[in-house]
């Protein structure tokens, strides 16, 4: 395995950090995952793992406010900003794998991001794994949310810890320490990021329907932090034929990290394998046409 990482320009121009892990001999396809809020791109390793493992190549960055990327943490000007830096990312990818499909991971915050990109962006994936989504209301109190909207306007970088039960990410005693102990782990949110997410829920949501690329969605039954009801809803409303649920019964937010975590990653990458194989047999047939 090859491990590299650097820097890429976001859409602002801003630096952003970003790590890539590439396989022994040709890749089959390229994973990009986007983390979550508070998170970054370093805790995805049995992950990275387990994909590297079946020729995939996986390239992650910290989202701008987290992680080693510059910028307040926990802040945003416009949810778009999330938008237009993973296009960036993913387009700076193509140019190294050009021929390869294209595959969007996203946790928590990072699959709201996930499936918006999917949305606008669908003619550049082969296919998005939501895990965990938040698509509905941050897991913040109501008075917070509210605040949230009235600082948003006059002073929208204001930024409070988000107090977020670190116990509900995963049963693992061993991964939420890590978790505590990580100096990149945040934990701050501010007035704008949060009603940017509101903003951004709402419009994903309501565009379920309008989703076009294959479809893996999973959450873990007993997550306190993204609502499993949500992602549900975003389920049920997808009308393509392509698409998959997972509910793992007992699960809490990170499944990735979670004691059942090495079923959740196996079955990712197999949902990747199959697709990839449809892929290719899709490209064989138009080859075939076109000869």
């Amino acid at each position: 395995m090859q491990h590299k990482e650097g820097v890429f320009s976001g859409s602002d121009d801003l630096e952003l950090y970003y790590q890539c892990w590439l396989p022994d001999g040709d890749a089959r396809a390229v994973v990009v995952i986007v983390h979550g809020f508070s998170d970054h791109c370093g805790r995805y390793s049995e992950m990275v793992d387990t994909l590297i493992k079946r020729q995939l190549a996986v390239y992650s960055y910290d989202l701008r406010g987290h992680g080693r990327s510059p910028g307040k943490r926990g802040y945003i000007d416009h949810f778009a900003d999330y938008r237009q830096d993973t296009r960036t990312f993913i387009s700076l990818i193509s140019e190294q794998h050009p021929d390869l499909p294209f595959f969007l991971f996203g946790h928590s915050m990072g699959g709201l991001i996930a499936l918006d990109q999917a949305l606008y962006y669908p003619e550049e994936l082969s296919g998005v794994i939501s895990s965990a989504a938040l698509l509905g209301n941050p897991p913040v109190s109501p008075a917070k949310l509210a605040v949230g909207r009235i600082l948003s306007k006059v002073w929208p970088s204001f930024s409070m810890d988000a107090g977020l039960d670190e116990g509900s990410l995963s049963r693992d005693e061993a991964a939420v320490q890590a978790y505590r102990d990580d100096p990149l782990v945040h934990g701050r949110g501010t007035a704008r990021l949060s009603t940017e997410l509101e903003e951004a829920i709402t419009e994903t949501q309501a565009n379920a329907h309008n989703l076009r690329v294959p479809l893996l969605i999973y959450f873990g039954s007993e997550d306190r932090l993204a609502n499993p009801q949500d992602s549900q809803r975003f389920y049920e409303n997808v009308r393509s034929a392509d698409k998959s649920i997972i509910v793992y019964e007992g699960g809490h937010h990170e499944n990735h990290n979670d004691i059942h975590s090495e079923r959740v990653v196996i079955e990712v990458a197999q949902w990747i394998e199959a697709q990839v194989l449809i892929a290719s047999q899709e490209q064989k047939h138009k080859d075939s046409i076109d000869g």
